[in-house]
């Protein structure tokens, strides 16, 4: 699969790692291509890095690792050359009212298929997502079909397993899931390697 991973710093960089031993071919799509720490990383994960425009257009899937300050504006820029991608919003707006970006999507790339993920636990629970014998999981939503089917590959090649809790209309309840690992993780002194599992009896 052709991944665009918009942003090279630490959720960005996590994920390429994983879909990069995965055998998938990823490209950072950046705002400075001359970076040294991104052009080192690229080099490490033998991926490529563009510009952010050059980025989608080679992107079957377009990952949002930017900073939520940054989003408003990516996706004005660039939202018609999203038109029949699958976009996933990793980023959070913490200091905006929605944590999340699907009203600017909805606005400037409504051809896009949008997913919520990957915004819910820290980073290093992408690095190692096994706690004991059991993998995390993590929570997702957006629509049905061959879309969702990728974007569950690509949580799953993460090591994490996909937990979705409907369409995108269910895209604040993601949120409230990654509140939640907010406030026990720092709120509550809980530390940063945390995360969440479902458990299920048969009936």
């Amino acid at each position: 699969m052709k991944i665009a991973v918009l942003g090279a710093k630490i959720i960005g960089g996590a994920l390429a790692r994983k879909w990069a031993r995965a055998g998938h071919d990823v490209m950072f799509g950046v705002r400075n291509i001359d970076n040294p720490e991104t052009q080192a990383l690229a080099q490490e994960l033998a991926a490529s890095v563009a510009t952010v425009a050059e980025a989608i257009a080679f992107g079957e899937v377009v990952v949002f690792a930017i900073p939520g300050s940054a989003m408003t504006e990516t996706i004005a820029a660039h939202g018609l050359a999203l038109h029949g991608k699958i976009v996933i919003d990793a980023a959070n707006r913490i200091s905006d009212g929605a944590m999340n970006s699907a009203a600017d999507f909805a606005a400037h790339a409504p051809g896009a298929q949008i997913y919520r993920a990957f915004n819910s636990l820290g980073w290093e629970n992408f690095e190692n997502p096994i706690f004991g014998n059991l993998e995390a999981d993590l929570f997702y939503c957006g629509p049905a079909g061959a879309g969702r089917d990728k974007v569950e590959e690509l949580i799953r090649a993460v090591g994490l397993r996909p937990m979705c809790v409907g369409d995108l209309r269910q895209v604040g309840l993601v949120d409230a899931i990654g509140s939640l690992w907010f406030a026990l993780a720092f709120g509550q002194d809980m530390g940063r390697h945390l995360a969440f599992k479902v458990l299920t009896r048969p009936s």
